[in-house]
């Protein structure tokens, strides 16, 4: 087992090192917003204020979570007040944000907007516009230089991960957790007060941590920008050059899209930009290809690995640019990308089967409610508390290590974990649905979801396909909808009798069955 964490690391709790920063730099621009800057002055004062609404310990505080300064003062206030932070998108479907707020046992959500929460039960804490009410900031009164003592153990906020019974699973991450991740990506990224960092994922998962935390207990700036999320590269690279934006933490899917934009025009990144982060799927070897032969051999190009459960990234590697063995090279295009290495704070161990395992301080304290399924996924080995990634690797002489494979049915779908079986659950209650069978697939070039239902007798299939993707959208995120619905007279069966995912997938994409011809 490879042991690399270092206990100082997990010290400091990540609100203190928030709040030192912004009193060192409290005029400096800590966010920055459609051409309105906030400073680490303000930022702090209306963390601190949201925290005396809320009181001490408010339990489990949902936010509404989006593209906005105010989403970013709802996680440091409900830090501050020694709450648990649970981001919930306003776009989910209304059952679906209604599933989490019950798993959580969720009692107040903060909202700019509280006309749109109000179905979902929790008590509303306002939260004003914060762009529009900046100037305010000199009344308000000043907090204290430190904030509540939270023990490092305490849960520090709460995400949702898929899970096999139809019910997205809650994984609950400790302050020090989180602490210790930000103080390794804080060195990983080489963050400097002059940086300027786009603030690109969605704010319902983990991966805008990485943008936002090491940002603002650095003194950097984080720019949140519409254009960002304007579905045109033109618009997006004239958005990171004004903004002059330094670092870029994208999806590898959207980099992959990205990269081919820029060679088929012959493009290239604005010279601002230094880093550019990517994760949450296999990098493309044609692309790496593709972006070795452009003009970047000056950014370095990051690749990333990591779970919910062990806090967002555990590794890491450079896989172009001024920190590889040999800059300029150009990429094989027949070579797959490796991982990384495990960061400073990561305990590391490849079982037999070649399966990763990540122990150490960022591990998550489980599911919430689910301790069969905290169990099963994270043992305790030779004395050592796990995570089982369900990833299988290989390891070079290095260290270096390279995704050989899942061990169970498990894909990535933008970048977020999906059990199929969740998604088979949802479909299994459509009532003119009798089985389903959920896959991946490669469809223009990215992880997808396809589905193969088969019609109850006497069910008139001409529309059923269409039916169950409406029926899906009412009830789960986008993630979870696949791409296409087959409809089938019936699955492949495994010896035993269960459905055969891959079987069934195998059969049906490549001998499609006509709808007419089902009876």
């Amino acid at each position: 087992m490879s042991k690399n964490h270092d206990t100082k690391e997990t010290s400091s709790d990540l609100f203190d090192a928030f709040t030192e920063i912004a009193l060192r730099y409290p005029e400096r621009p800590a966010l920055f917003h459609h051409g309105h800057a906030v400073s680490y002055r303000q930022l702090r004062a209306w963390a601190g204020t949201l925290a005396t609404r809320l009181g001490t310990r408010p339990g489990v505080v949902a936010v509404q979570a989006a593209h906005t300064p105010e989403t970013v003062v709802g996680l440091l206030g409900v830090l501050a007040a020694g709450g648990v932070y649970c981001p919930v998108d306003p776009a989910f479907p209304l059952q679906r944000r209604q599933e989490m707020l019950a798993a959580v046992d969720c009692r107040a959500m903060v909202t700019a907007e509280p006309e749109t929460a109000s179905p979902l039960g929790p008590v509303c804490v306002a939260l004003e516009p914060l762009v529009e009410s900046v100037a305010n900031t000199a009344r308000l009164p000043v907090p204290p230089a430190g904030h509540i003592e939270v023990g490092p153990d305490e849960p520090a906020y709460i995400l949702f991960t898929s899970g096999s019974t139809g019910r997205p699973k809650p994984v609950v991450t400790p302050r020090r957790a989180i602490s210790a991740t930000v103080h390794s990506l804080r060195e990983l990224f080489e963050l400097t007060p002059e940086d300027r960092v786009l603030q690109f994922a969605s704010l319902n998962w983990d991966t805008c941590f990485e943008e936002i935390l090491p940002t603002l207990t650095t003194g950097a700036t984080l720019v949140l920008d519409a254009e960002a999320h304007a579905g045109s590269f033109p618009r997006f690279l004239r958005m990171v050059e004004r903004e002059r934006i330094t670092v870029l933490d994208l999806p590898t899917a959207f980099w992959h899209e990205l990269v081919l934009h820029l060679a088929e025009d012959r493009l290239a990144l604005p010279s601002c930009v230094r880093l550019l982060v990517i994760g949450g799927e296999a990098a493309s070897p044609a692309r790496l290809a593709d972006w070795s032969g452009l003009d970047t051999g000056r950014i370095r190009l990051l690749n990333t690995y990591g779970c919910t459960e062990t806090t967002l990234i555990t590794h890491a590697v450079d896989l172009h640019g001024p920190r590889v063995p040999s800059p300029g090279a150009r990429w094989d295009a027949g070579a797959r990308a490796p991982i990384g290495r495990a960061l400073p704070h990561v305990v590391q161990r490849i079982s037999e089967q070649g399966e990763l395992l990540i122990g150490g301080p960022a591990l998550a304290l489980g599911y919430l409610g689910l301790p069969q399924a905290t169990e099963a996924r994270f043992p305790v080995l030779d004395g050592t508390r796990c995570f089982r990634t369900g990833d299988r690797v290989s390891s070079a002489p290095d260290g270096v290590l390279t995704h050989q494979g899942r061990l169970d049915h498990e894909i990535k779908v933008r970048g977020i974990r999906v059990d199929p079986a969740e998604v088979e659950a949802h479909i299994a209650t459509h009532p003119e649905v009798t089985a389903v069978a959920v896959a991946g697939a490669t469809v223009a070039g990215r992880s997808t979801l396809v589905a193969y239902v088969v019609p109850r007798p006497h069910t008139t299939v001409g529309t059923l396909d269409a039916d169950v993707l409406s029926y899906l959208r009412e009830r789960v995120p986008g993630h979870l909808v696949p791409s296409r619905i087959t409809v089938v007279p019936r699955l492949e069966l495994t010896a035993s009798g269960k459905v055969d995912r891959t079987a069934s997938h195998q059969r049906h994409a490549a001998h499609p069955q006509a709808k007419g011809d089902l009876r």
